[in-house]
């Protein structure tokens, strides 16, 4: 059974982290496949992607049963973490939308996965936390660097020195989540979210996510390039003529 899975269904693409009977930890092949099911996605015409778990869970992190031999010394751990920082980097970079839907566990690196979403639904029944003091090993920069977004410095900190767990009330508190759903409606909540998402300009989106990006490094020249790729194309005149001629628009991403 593959590990990762995606659909694609009105411009909105699901990416499925799918190894239930280990609630969804992630092998280093896994974590391989994600940059380039985010690229097919994009490819096919997805304008705002879903990334979720299949079954009870998230996803529990990476897969420990392997690290004796993928992460077994330096060398090793070396490659297995440029596949993690990739698989970050691809959800964060990803050029449209993204919105974790997290029900279950959400540990180590699939807590990292939910830090490099843009946006972040949960249920009452998920439980978040960093282990990686428990196991003695180094938690990836780049994933560092979307924690610290996601959550602030100092909660940040607090998150990896205690290697607690923490419930979703406690993470719609210091503000990693948008909102708490019901179990039963967390699919539904997403998929609202994505379909709203992807009627609307799919360059503006683009260009407001490298603007955030931009924002936080204080590096605008690529922010600036996409933003001002927005105001030649078809999409802005298709605006104006919308709001001109009070009805919905059109986009088309062009």
């Amino acid at each position: 059974m593959a590990e990762i899975k995606k659909r694609t269904k009105n411009n909105v693409g699901w990416l499925i982290l799918a190894n239930p009977a280990r609630h969804n930890a992630l092998t280093q092949h896994a974590w391989e496949a994600i940059p380039p099911a985010l690229a097919e996605m994009v490819d096919e015409g997805t304008r705002a992607i879903i990334i979720m778990g299949e079954g009870a869970s998230f996803c529990a992190g990476a897969d420990i049963s392997e690290f004796d031999t993928v992460r077994k010394d330096a060398a090793s751990a070396a490659v297995y973490e440029k596949a993690n920082a990739d698989a970050f980097a691809a959800i964060g970079k990803v050029s449209v939308p993204t919105i974790a839907a997290i029900d279950g566990y959400c540990l180590g690196g699939g807590f990292g996965i939910a830090c490099a979403c843009d946006l972040r639904l949960a249920t009452s029944e998920a439980t978040f936390g960093v282990p990686a003091a428990r196991l003695g090993l180094a938690y990836p920069v780049e994933a560092m660097a979307d924690i610290v977004a996601a959550v602030g410095t100092q909660n940040a900190k607090h998150l990896l020195f205690t290697a607690r767990r923490y419930d979703a009330a406690h993470m719609k508190a210091i503000g990693f989540l948008l909102n708490i759903v019901a179990q039963e409606n967390l699919a539904k909540e997403a998929e609202a979210m994505a379909v709203e998402i992807a009627a609307l300009a799919p360059l503006t989106h683009a260009a407001t996510k490298a603007a955030i990006d931009a924002a936080q490094s204080l590096n605008s020249s690529a922010a600036d390039a996409l933003g001002n790729v927005t105001f030649s194309s078809q999409d802005y005149a298709e605006g104006r003529a919308a709001f001109r001629e009070k009805r919905p628009a059109r986009f088309t991403g062009r």
